[in-house]
């Protein structure tokens, strides 16, 4: 079975099944989670499954895994034609109570006309009495295992490297080939590289909009032109104005305002965010629009024709933005790398930090992408689930677990899923779950029961969830020692995040919050990144921040007065400022929402102006409603 699935090029040759050492349980686990399942389907018919629709990383959670097996063998049934009869069931896999007939099916699947038309030799089913004992152990092998998060096992599974290959045919250099660059020559080589690649990449943007926007338009509804298009045309600004400005600085400044210009540009490039969390549902309509019109299936066939002789679709350029956002920091990275003067390279190494902290953001963003589908999928999964579990943060874990109450009832078998902020507590009803019980984590603390390891016998490992204000706890069991480690480690780390180390220090008050907008952390000045739970909130001064950035913070309240203590600020920024609905010492206070650097200027007479930044809180001492500055 290893080497048929080497063949089909889901598992690499020298992968630990192909070792002398080798043991059926390594296999097991190796495909317990049903990722390289669905690879395979795909391996052996191409598009079978969308891999966009599984979960690739599923770190050995119960839902995702058995989401992802299901999957496989919906498409055994509907795909490749095998009988219900012929198929092993979900549980028979991760569990791994029946890996024989795991293999008895991939050794039906490896007959089936589909798989022996690719060419790749079946493997037989192995019928003998020796190897029922083979897989007798298993399952409580893989109960006492844990799962090595480091092993790279999906190098043949679909990257994330979703149209790069598209990206460097568009931005390649056609110019003949230039000679060997001597050491001195390779900065301007890194200079170059970055000016003419801005270049290639605007003229990409500017084609979408030329050749494919202003045709459209008259084809697709207002919703669908919206979404296949998210925010192209702000793109197409923002570089047309970064590729002027870069061609300044390099042709006419010798580069010396290259750093500055990579720093401004950060708080605008921002808006990568909103395309990187939207593209992936851009690109599913374009595929339902070419699937359901015809019209604009040929018209499509038509722009791309006239927009680059046919070479790339629609469908390719609009993953081109998502790796160009991500190439910023490599590009200055070289740059910096080849810069010997020491206050250039320091320069440059801060533009280096904007543009990681971008990619970062952006990452982060599409991470949560992932984060949030999979949380639309426990919400379609729990019955009786009345709210949305996206207010409890994000998940930390889901599996089956035995739990009783302190008062000493019976233990009940429960699945919970574990969020930030809270535990879902299902019973499982076949593929689905009934919510039984939901535990509100911010009322809880979790309290270690180590007399329970001692009895070494599955079910009796357990620890407390205890109630901070006296009420009856709960008393959860895990089926062994390792799983009960896990799931301390998860609670500890859904605690934490409620209630974080110095999250009341220097009188401010954080919570765990979801930002609207784009914020920087106050005390860093990196972004807050994600698009949900991002970072922390006071509720007294308004400030953001990383959870690890918290024990940094000023005191709560403090504004920067300058020297005098009695500063002005422009009205106009009135409308930037809201109210705290909170007065101090008989003064409102107000927190800024966008940053002051004395522009427009106070008069002389008034006093200088107050420079604020975004999170400040500042008082009102004077102000008149028809004055244009306020003290």
């Amino acid at each position: 079975c290893g080497q048929w699935l080497i063949s089909c090029k889901v598992l690499p040759p020298n992968h630990r099944v192909t070792w002398d050492t080798a043991q059926v349980f390594d296999l097991a686990q190796t495909l317990r989670d049903g990722v390289l399942l669905c690879q395979l389907l795909n391996n052996l018919r191409s598009h079978s499954i969308n891999l966009k629709e599984i979960n690739l990383r599923p770190q050995m959670s119960q839902f995702l895994c058995l989401k992802n097996i299901r999957t496989f063998l919906s498409a055994c049934c509907e795909i490749f034609g095998m009988k219900k009869s012929e198929l092993f069931e979900a549980f028979d896999l991760f569990d791994v109570r029946d890996f024989g007939k795991v293999i008895e099916t991939l050794s039906k699947l490896s007959r089936t006309p589909i798989a022996l038309g690719t060419g790749i030799r079946p493997f037989p089913t192995e019928e003998s009495v020796d190897d029922e004992d083979i897989y007798k152990g298993l399952p409580d092998l893989i109960d006492e295992t844990g799962v090595d998060e480091d092993e790279e096992l999906y190098d043949c599974v679909y990257g994330e490297d979703e149209g790069g290959e598209v990206y460097e045919d568009l931005m390649k250099d056609e110019a003949a080939q230039q000679p060997k660059y001597t050491e001195n020559d390779i900065r301007s080589c890194c200079l170059t590289e970055i000016k003419q690649t801005e270049e290639k990449y605007t003229e990409t943007l500017e084609s979408i909009e030329k050749f494919f926007m202003v045709p459209l338009k008259r084809f697709l509804s207002a919703s669908e032109f919206d979404t296949v298009f998210i925010n192209i045309p702000d793109l197409v600004k923002i570089h047309r104005n970064l590729t002027q400005d870069i061609n300044d600085s390099i042709v006419n400044k010798n580069d010396q305002n290259l750093y500055q210009i990579f720093i401004n540009y950060k708080e605008r490039l921002v808006i990568y965010g909103q395309y990187c969390s939207q593209v992936e549902i851009a690109i599913s309509c374009l595929d339902n629009i070419s699937k359901t019109k015809e019209d604009v299936k040929l018209k499509l066939e038509e722009c791309s024709k006239r927009a680059n002789n046919g070479k790339f679709t629609l469908r390719d350029l609009l993953v081109v933005p998502m790796q160009r956002v991500l190439k910023y920091h490599l590009l200055l990275q070289e740059l910096v790398k080849h810069t010997t003067d020491p206050m250039e390279k320091e320069n440059l190494k801060l533009a280096l930090d904007a543009m990681k902290d971008l990619a970062q953001y952006v990452n982060e963003v599409k991470r949560d992408n992932e984060t949030l589908r999979e949380i639309r999928q426990f919400q379609l999964s729990i019955e009786n689930l009345n709210h949305s579990l996206l207010q409890y943060g994000r998940p930390q874990g889901d599996g089956e677990i035995r739990i009783t109450t302190l008062d000493k009832r019976a233990r009940q078998d429960r699945h919970i899923f574990l969020f930030d902020l809270a535990v879902i507590v299902c019973k499982r009803r076949g593929d689905n779950y009934e919510m039984k019980e939901i535990i509100d984590l911010q009322k809880y603390k979790i309290t270690n029961n180590p007399t329970t390891d001692k009895e070494n016998k599955k079910w009796s490992y357990g620890f407390y969830l205890i109630h901070i204000q006296g009420e009856n706890g709960l008393e959860v069991y895990c089926k062994t020692k390792d799983l009960k480690k896990k799931w301390l480690e998860q609670f500890q780390m859904a605690l934490s995040n409620i209630r974080p180390d110095y999250a009341d220090t220097s009188f401010h008050e954080f919570k765990m919050h979801t930002f609207s907008r784009v914020t920087s952390c106050k005390v860093c000045q990196m972004l807050l990144r994600g698009t949900f739970y991002q970072g922390y909130l006071c509720s007294k001064c308004g400030a953001g921040a990383h959870k690890e950035c918290l024990g940094r913070l000023d005191n709560c309240g403090r504004a920067n007065l300058g020297d005098s203590g009695l500063c002005f600020v422009s009205l106009s920024l009135f409308l930037f400022l809201f109210s705290c609905m909170c007065v101090y010492s008989g003064l409102p206070k107000m927190q800024v929402i966008r940053n002051y650097n004395g522009i427009p200027q106070p008069a002389a007479q008034d006093g200088p102006p107050l420079h604020i930044q975004i999170g400040d809180t500042i008082e009102l001492l004077r102000g008149d409603a028809h004055s244009l500055f306020w003290q």
